[in-house]
């Protein structure tokens, strides 16, 4: 009977370790809805470069610890951005990137829990619900050399972070798709 016990634990052993890993490197998902900005940006420091024609063109620079997403968000509101594109370069200690999987209607998200650099961001600003709605992408770079991309669920800063926002005067508008689960821009609707 001893013989024939030690199987039977290494066997549940082996199961309960298999589910364990298993169930370290299954996906996390964000919802759509929950993919937005979380926390703040306090050294968020805004300055316009230029205006002409109702175009007007910022600097948008994050200091280390600032939370750029939800950075954005704000500097969107407090400056009335009804349409704008960006561009950014800079560092992060961490970033949340996203895939998204059209049949879960979810992000997956990839986590960046290390310090990177922001190879190339890009992104849009449109109203949504009649509130500004930032829209960005990411390729950061790791020690290695290898990157990282995706949809940007947030990141916080590390040393500095340069965003360049050209906010338009024609308002654009996003709307949400039933059937992607996302928020499209819609160039024929009216804010």
């Amino acid at each position: 009977m001893h013989r024939s016990f030690r199987p039977a634990v290494f066997l549940f052993t082996l199961i309960g370790v298999s589910l364990g890993a298993f169930a370290q490197s299954a996906p996390e998902y964000v919802k759509t809805a929950d993919a937005g900005p979380h926390g703040t940006a306090p050294g968020m420091k805004v300055k316009l470069l230029n205006e002409n024609g109702g175009q007007r063109d910022f600097a948008v620079i994050f200091q280390p610890g600032d939370e750029f997403f939800a950075g954005l968000t704000q500097f969107a509101e407090e400056y009335h951005v009804q349409s704008a594109h960006l561009t950014a370069v800079g560092g992060l200690h961490d970033a949340r990137l996203a895939w998204y999987d059209g049949e879960k209607k979810a992000y997956r998200v990839i986590p960046v829990p290390e310090q990177s650099e922001v190879d190339s961001l890009v992104g849009d600003i449109a109203l949504l619900n009649g509130k500004p709605s930032v829209h960005m992408h990411c390729v950061v770079s790791l020690e290695d050399g290898t990157t990282r991309g995706g949809h940007v669920l947030g990141g916080h800063v590390s040393p500095l972070l340069e965003v360049w926002v050209t906010v338009n005067s024609t308002p654009m508008v996003k709307k949400h798709d039933d059937k992607t689960g996302l928020n499209l821009m819609d160039p024929d609707a009216k804010p």
